[in-house]
């Protein structure tokens, strides 16, 4: 079975942690989030993949290859101008045509039963069908309405309080025939949500089908860490690699711990964590549920690390407090420290001793931030674009 991936996006909602890599990059439980879907897709039998780029193409290409190692075919496509949602699988038509395919977002993180949605395509008139899920607030999602014979008579796209007729909210995962590529147009921006589907509503070829399961995207920092959590929940075992080095340190629930992890005495890790090779732990050290360390890290002692999401070659100072927080790689935390729920720390940051910063404040790639200062506002690099908005 086929699939196309969808890798254009900018990633500016994640900013700053999509400067130097492309959104289906970013690490999840230390491992590119775009591996794992293909993972994911290869397991349920889409082993035939078409991936579309645009921002920093080149990266996901060295980390998927020719998707041999996943068990896959893939083959890539640039985008050399923005072309849309619905363009973008245009462009590549040539390698969707002969049988239906998937279309799935390059940042989307599930374990839906794709399988059952493509079959329900397969076997229903429809040229596109969307899977779909129930939303206790679909105000950032496109909702449906449709009929019992699952026909969708009606869209909208991010509805605002009154206009929310449905809480059926799209995934942004479709089922498509190949001839629905010939109503898009070629070479021009052409959308799914805004462009294809009042024209398949209106002919009546869009259908919808209610998947269960988990489903959310790394689009922004929020949906980033709600899909490192489910992942953690579903540890199924613990894992360490070999060559730990423990003296006395009390280690509880599931566990993920690479080779040449050091830990210190008195020290507390409570599962579901995952910890790369050749990080170093310090002695009174508590590590919290739902937290991923990278590979490379050191953590001074006494330290307090607790859901939050550490990217390689990270160190944390002694008696630094770090909650809900993601800190992007080769940054520098010193002691004393204290970083809030939300918070998000560039690559190559310098934070001295007890700096505070508070919930949901962004910093900026290669910033030095002095000793003793309280950051209550985002810090931006004149080198750096700043916007946060988009895709």
């Amino acid at each position: 079975m086929k699939a196309c991936i969808m890798c254009g996006g900018a990633g500016t909602r994640l900013r700053p942690l999509t400067f130097e890599r492309p959104k289906p990059a970013i690490p999840l439980l230390n491992k590119p989030s775009i591996a794992r879907l293909v993972e994911f897709l290869s397991d349920k039998g889409f082993t035939d993949i078409v991936i579309t780029l645009g921002y920093m193409g080149r990266h996901i290409e060295e980390v998927l290859g020719n998707g041999s190692l996943f068990g896959v075919h893939i083959e890539y496509v640039y985008e050399r101008e923005k072309l849309g949602t619905a363009g973008s699988v245009k462009n590549a038509q040539e390698l969707l045509e002969g049988e239906s395919f998937l279309v799935v977002g390059g940042d989307h993180v599930m374990d839906l039963n794709l399988r059952q949605l493509y079959r329900f395509h397969t076997s229903h008139d429809a040229l596109l069908t969307v899977g779909l899920v129930c939303s206790d607030d679909p105000r950032q999602f496109g909702i449906v309405d449709m009929t019992i014979d699952s026909t969708i008579t009606r869209f909208k796209e991010k509805p605002q309080v009154g206009e929310i007729f449905s809480n059926l909210a799209s995934t942004g995962i479709y089922a498509c025939d190949p001839e629905l590529l010939d109503m898009i147009p070629e070479g021009r921006k052409f959308d799914f949500a805004y462009d294809l589907f009042p024209m398949l509503i209106e002919e009546g070829h869009m259908k919808g089908y209610l998947v269960s399961g988990h489903w959310t995207d790394v689009g922004s920092p929020e949906a980033y860490r709600e899909a490192s959590r489910w992942m953690l929940e579903g540890l199924s075992e613990t894992v360490i690699e070999g060559g730990l080095r423990t003296e006395g340190a009390r280690l509880s629930g599931k566990l993920v711990i690479g080779s040449n992890v050091s830990i210190g005495s008195h020290t507390s890790i409570v599962g579901p964590v995952v910890i790369g090779p050749d990080t170093t732990i310090g002695e009174g050290v508590l590590i919290g549920p739902y937290t991923t360390i990278g590979s490379g890290c050191t953590v001074g002692d006494g330290a307090k690390v607790l859901s939050s999401y550490i990217y390689d070659e990270v160190s944390l100072g002694e008696r630094t407090n770090v909650f809900g927080s993601i800190i992007d790689c080769c940054t520098s935390v010193g002691r004393a420290c204290s970083l809030e729920t939300g918070s998000v720390i560039g690559p190559r940051v310098v934070l001295e001793d007890d700096v505070v910063v508070h919930s949901n404040v962004r910093i900026w790639p290669d910033l030095l931030v002095s000793r003793g200062r309280v950051v209550s506002a985002d810090l931006y690099n004149e080198n750096y674009e700043v916007s946060t908005n988009g895709s």
